[in-house]
């Protein structure tokens, strides 16, 4: 029997188009064994319908601060103490702020002042309007009162931006109620092949300081690195994220090292690198960095005789140490990016690295690769290749998850699993 039979679960719902994804969220708490009270904010129903979360759920709606249908008329206080858990999914800016203040202007925003059961947030909205320093303020504000956030996601958003501000996938809003409760799914237990598993990432481009001013840096936006960390935490694993300067953001249940230069990702990753089973190393690391960097900004001298040179040092080989150390993971998959000759280089990159597998990337490719929603790659490892086609750089983090897992699973069986709570 799954740990949520006959949970009270009250499911708020306020006026964000992620709101299309309710009826989704009420079908998955049912299949668990809950027993799901939707209400609405008076927004919510310009994105979903009272009457279809009343045909899934198998309950009217409720959205009225004094429904006479109610015990005494009072439906904040009936909701309040008939629910085990609230969950706010979305929760838009407008919603975030009122519970902030510890408005009541409204069912939802009431019941949550007048419950005594946990209440969990999931915010959605554009990615502009979640990293306003009035919306973090509030978040903050938030986590201080007691409520639990549970992302957002960062991605393609809805108006067309990019950014944090996705809200979690229902499926996974379930996962993280189960987790809590000490089991999982019934119904998504097959997808969680990473559980009780640690896997470190590293993530973006390295800034490399030439002066106060200026850097060396590449292309990379992080978004592959971000998916393939999301794909982890929803395969079940403890995920670490070693991110560079400009690394979009995270789920909060994503453990996040920000880092600028090589140096600094080098010194992170060593420090992580503890009971590892699977490193992926994502990062496009810059290869080289100044021999100093100025303290104070180079001018020029306006003369053709002024050419400056700029003295380069290699940086350090981050995978290539991950995969030679002494507590190397069971697992060490590299990322290569390359624009001529690939799959030789990719290959002496596997073997000079000593590394599982490589995943090559063909960034002269507009279509993919840097700065692009969308990706292909082929997996290569000792015993063969997997071609994974155009995708969306999140489809292609499972797929690819999924390929290492089925072929490494010797290696990984020989570790033990980690529980997540130790």
């Amino acid at each position: 029997m799954s740990s949520l039979a006959n949970q009270h679960i009250v499911l708020g719902i306020s006026g964000g188009i992620a709101a299309y994804k309710a009826p989704m969220l009420v079908r998955a708490l049912l299949a668990e064994g809950a027993q799901v009270q939707v209400v609405m904010t008076a927004n919510a129903h310009h994105f979903v319908t009272a009457t279809s979360l009343q045909a899934v759920s198998g309950r009217p709606v409720r959205e009225d601060l004094w429904d006479p249908s109610a015990e005494a008329a009072m439906s904040h206080i009936e909701l309040a103490r008939w629910a085990d858990q609230v969950i706010i999914a979305p929760a838009t800016a407008n919603t975030l702020a009122q519970l902030a203040i510890g408005g009541a202007g409204d069912l939802l925003s009431t019941l949550c002042l007048a419950t005594s059961a946990p209440v969990i947030l999931a915010p959605a909205m554009n990615q502009q309007m979640y990293q306003h320093p009035a919306t973090q303020k509030n978040l903050t504000i938030l986590q201080s009162l007691g409520y639990e956030l549970l992302g957002p996601e960062a991605g393609e958003q809805a108006c067309g931006e990019t950014g944090p501000g996705r809200m979690v996938e229902p499926t996974d809003i379930v996962e993280h109620l189960l987790r809590l409760r000490g089991t999982q799914s019934v119904t998504e237990s097959h997808h969680r092949i990473l559980a009780g598993r640690r896997v470190l990432i590293t993530a973006g481009p390295t800034v490399e300081a030439i002066d106060p001013v200026r850097y060396i840096s590449n292309h990379s936006s992080g978004r592959q690195g971000i998916s393939v960390a999301e794909a982890a935490l929803r395969a079940g694993a403890e995920v670490t994220l070693v991110a560079g300067p400009g690394v979009p953001s995270t789920s909060t249940q994503i453990k996040r090292i920000d880092v600028v230069s090589a140096l600094d990702m080098q010194a992170a990753v060593m420090a992580e690198l503890v009971d590892i089973d699977l490193f992926v190393g994502v990062a496009a690391v810059a290869d080289y960095r100044p021999a100093q960097a100025h303290p104070q900004k180079l001018k020029r001298k306006g003369t053709e005789e002024s050419a400056k040179e700029l003295l380069l040092v290699e940086n350090p080989d981050i995978i290539k140490a991950v995969a030679n150390h002494a507590s190397r993971p069971a697992v060490v998959v590299g990322f290569a990016a390359e624009t001529d000759n690939t799959h030789q280089h990719a290959t002496d990159k596997l073997i000079n690295k000593n590394l599982d597998a490589v995943v090559l990337n063909d960034v002269s490719d507009p279509k993919i690769g840097f700065n692009s929603e969308h990706n292909a790659a082929t997996l290569i490892h000792a015993d063969g290749e997997a071609v994974l086609p155009l995708q969306t750089k999140q489809a292609l983090s499972v797929a690819l998850l999924s390929h290492i897992v089925r072929i490494f699973a010797s290696q990984l069986a020989d570790t033990n699993p980690k529980s997540v709570t130790e």
